[in-house]
């Protein structure tokens, strides 16, 4: 199943403020993303009944193994992007932006590369 682009940022996110702050909420999510209450609650409704996060009675968030994974490879990929646009010389704050585009639409075979050749650049 293909995943949306949209679900693919908000576990993104979900693993970035778990990361940043031990735990996460919707409320969080909304003020990260600056989306409205609503719109992520939404979210979260479809991605729980998909199996890729949990929310236990307190409203904290947590990704799922089916969700995790997503996430992971997002996040990498955004890093990854990022770092080597850096390293090519643009700028930090732009380098992000376009690096949040593409590691949504680049296939394995194009990040490998792109991987590989960070490496080279050390």
């Amino acid at each position: 199943m293909k995943i949306q682009e949209s679900a693919e940022n908000y576990l993104e996110t979900i693993l970035v403020l778990k990361q940043r702050n031990g735990y996460v909420r919707s409320i969080d999510i909304a003020t990260e993303l600056d989306f409205s209450k609503p719109s992520v609650s939404v979210a979260m409704k479809n991605l729980v009944e998909n199996g890729y996060i949990e929310r236990d009675e307190n409203g904290y968030i947590s990704l799922l193994p089916k969700g995790r994974e997503i996430a992971e490879k997002i996040y990498e990929r955004h890093t990854s992007i990022t770092d080597y646009l850096v390293k090519l010389g643009v700028d930090p704050k732009i380098a992000a932006e376009v690096a949040c585009r593409i590691e949504h639409v680049i296939s394995n075979e194009s990040f490998v590369a792109i991987k590989k050749q960070i490496e080279k650049l050390g």
